[in-house]
């Protein structure tokens, strides 16, 4: 386990023959998970919309002409019964994600601590992706029996700056800090296909492995471009793209969960494929990942009987 990575050895790693690279991380990977083993996660938007954040490659944002409007925060009940259909599904971990630029002391935050308790109470690991948080906020979201909190780092700390303007690189990193000081696991990655150089992602990858521990889940999303959106007109990465940056986190984070995120239900099947031999272990279910498409349930049952790969269990952690 490294902390201490240079820019010049990721480049080095990122840039290895294809075949090669996944190679070393099908390697690495089996010697710290169990190779046939992938984690079906559900992503429910619990406040959807009106955010007054301006990242440019969000529909969410009240900054953008997108066909996404403020809605009302979801009731209790309608969380709790969108995480049972989940379970019964298959999904062992339920992220919580609200369009908030930070968690407020409010009637809203008590509802998501409900959301927490009860979902938690149903034996999944439960994640929330909510914005920056205060300590004593992240405090009473573990005594509700929050297992984990996502909080993207995106891209490097020079790129950050071109597409989001409303929050800092340093105020994400303060919030991950928070986290990590209440207890909880950290989820963080990033979004390739923003416009950005390989060398802002390998960054990026730097700074998250930089954490001791590294982060327990690293979610690795392509950007799904978004009519409206200041990052509209982009286009998709490589497909190869996204399999580099796979096996670049899995060599250099051996032990953390690698996600294959949004944008996945443009990869092919056998791209997919490559993807989790390089190391990603985790993917989402469910028709949407907030406001994006993602892949269809029956066909990811299939493509997971196909490749031989098995659900894995919610940590016991998570129940604790």
């Amino acid at each position: 386990m490294r902390y201490d990575w240079e820019l010049e050895e990721l480049v080095e790693i990122h840039n290895m023959p294809m075949l090669d690279l996944v190679f070393e991380a099908a390697r690495v990977h089996r010697e710290h998970h169990l190779p046939r083993e992938i984690q079906w996660s559900h992503l429910i938007s619990v406040k959807t919309g009106g955010c007054s954040e301006d990242c440019g490659y969000c529909a969410q944002s009240r900054r953008h002409s997108t066909t996404v409007k403020a809605e009302p925060m979801m009731l209790l009940d309608e969380a709790l019964s969108r995480a049972r259909r989940a379970q019964e599904e298959g999904a062992t971990r339920v992220c919580l994600g609200a369009a908030w630029r930070q968690i407020r002391d409010n009637e809203q935050f008590e509802r998501l601590l409900e959301m927490i308790k009860g979902i938690t109470a149903l034996g999944l690991e439960v994640c929330c992706s909510t914005g920056m948080v205060a300590e004593h906020q992240a405090k009473r979201l573990k005594e509700a029996g929050l297992y984990a909190y996502n909080h993207n780092l995106d891209s490097s700390e020079e790129f950050y700056e071109t597409i989001v303007t409303t929050r800092k690189y340093s105020e994400r990193l303060e919030t991950l800090g928070v986290i990590r000081d209440a207890g909880m696991t950290m989820c963080s990655g990033g979004i390739i296909g923003l416009g950005e150089t390989v060398e802002d992602r390998l960054k990026m990858l730097q700074t998250l492995s930089s954490f001791k521990p590294h982060p327990e889940s690293v979610p690795i999303n392509r950007l799904v471009p978004i009519a409206g959106t200041a990052l509209g007109d982009r286009e998709s990465a490589d497909a190869w793209e996204v399999i580099r940056m796979v096996a670049t986190a899995r060599i250099i984070m051996p032990k953390s969960m690698v996600r294959l995120a949004a944008g996945r239900e443009t990869l092919s099947d056998a791209e997919q494929g490559l993807c989790f031999l390089a190391g990603a272990n985790s993917i989402f279910m469910g028709e949407k990942l907030l406001t994006v498409p993602n892949a269809d349930i029956e066909a990811d049952k299939k493509l997971l009987k196909t490749l031989g790969l098995e659900l894995r269990e919610p940590s016991k952690a998570a129940s604790l």
